[in-house]
């Protein structure tokens, strides 16, 4: 669909042409297999990559539908789905690495994504450096004459520090090496890198895509021969996302800018409080004048984002009782959902990391991570003070 609509009108009628059937709705292709016309069709399905109409786990109507979508939110090329965010990852990574390669990563990815670095690549004969991605420099200080892939995030989880997309995608280009990012806790609405160079741009759909706290999927969205190239991975891993699935996604879309701009506002508006709260010590959110990115966030991205990390007086202890003191706020791992998430990192998500790892992942022992959901403003205000209430004293 042309690239001149606007976001919102791109996340309802992207795809449309997909849908053949009468109904405004368009229906999930819940089978596995296919009807062939001939014998001859088959073998032509056989040698066909990510086809729609043959065997599920290679392709499915409904799952083409939603990544015509993503490539169209994305401004990409084209567009794979997964049956989670770390197949997507995974399978991204070892399509453009090999035994021999080098990887440049930023210190700040997901845990999981360090620990398929940290584990795997040394089976496979890959080398990587991690480096502070938001410093540029330090991501081209690192490069080497095998280095095949820079994969960073922006905005970082959890301390959302932000990396700057028209540096270290002019750094790949430079260079020839792919560069990939994590966008998930941006979301589509928020920010498209590949606007500002970038090869391959990577989402955990669990989160703002689907929206409803219901549903565990991932994407990978770029130029055409690079997701070609991770198709062959999620053949091969079985990574494949249910039609079921790909419909509610489809379905979760066509509000994400209504959703994600409500999300923008109120984690500004919680930011400013926490601020200004004697029990916090620090607000990490880049719509604040004084985060280190806010001049960055303005000119990469829509909005500034649902998420807001705070660092709580008190530490890990204190952080710790918050997290259980909530009662409007949900403990959970996850964001992006309709309802506000809380987490404390240095003891949940990340708690297995080493110190020295946590402190490069910009986990300090008080921090706390905040998905802003669609409650009242006033609402999660009340319930977050009467938590760090209990939690300081």
């Amino acid at each position: 669909m042309t690239e001149s609509l606007d976001f919102s009108t791109r996340a309802i009628h992207a795809g449309d042409e997909f849908n053949l059937a009468p109904g405004v709705v368009p229906p999930i292709h819940q089978s596995s297999t296919f009807k062939l016309a001939s014998a001859r069709e088959g073998a032509e399905f056989g040698h066909t990559i990510n086809p729609d109409r043959f065997y599920t786990r290679l392709g499915n109507p409904t799952t083409r539908q939603l990544e015509a979508v993503l490539a169209s939110l994305e401004c990409g090329e084209a567009a794979l789905a997964f049956a989670s965010g770390m197949g997507a990852i995974s399978a991204a990574i070892f399509a453009t690495l090999g035994a021999g390669d080098h990887a440049v990563l930023g210190q700040a990815l997901y845990a999981t994504t360090t620990e398929v670095a940290r584990t795997l690549f040394p089976r496979y004969g890959i080398e990587a450096s991690f480096v502070d991605a938001t410093d540029s420099e330090a991501v081209r200080g690192a490069l080497r004459a095998n280095t095949r892939l820079i994969l960073v995030e922006t905005p970082t989880n959890p301390d959302l520090r932000l990396v700057d997309l028209d540096a270290i995608a002019r750094i790949g280009r430079e260079r020839g090496i792919t560069t990939m990012v994590d966008s998930t806790f941006a979301s589509p609405y928020n920010q498209n890198p590949i606007r500002h160079g970038f090869d391959l741009v990577l989402h955990s759909m669990t989160k703002y895509l689907g929206g409803h706290s219901d549903l565990t999927a991932g994407a990978v969205i770029g130029k055409k021969p690079l997701v070609e190239g991770c198709w062959k991975y999620l053949k091969l891993f079985g990574a494949c996302l249910s039609p079921f699935e790909a419909w509610l996604l489809l379905r979760g879309i066509k509000t994400l800018s209504v959703r994600v701009e409500r999300q923008n506002s109120t984690a500004l508006e919680l930011a400013r409080f926490l601020a200004n709260h004697r029990g916090v010590e620090r607000v990490h959110y880049p719509g604040l004048a004084d985060h280190p990115g806010h001049a960055l966030a303005k000119r990469q991205m829509r909005g500034f984002g649902g998420m807001v990390a705070f660092e709580l007086k008190g530490g890990v202890p204190a952080g710790i009782r918050m997290a259980e003191s909530v009662r409007l706020v949900t403990l959970a791992v996850s964001l992006g959902g309709t309802e506000s998430l809380i987490t404390h990192p240095a003891s949940m998500i990340q708690g297995n990391l080493p110190e020295e790892a946590l402190r490069a992942a910009g986990v300090s022992p008080g921090l706390m991570r905040l998905s802003v959901g669609l409650e009242a403003p006033r609402d999660l205000i009340a319930d977050l003070e009467q938590a760090i209430a209990q939690a300081i004293g």
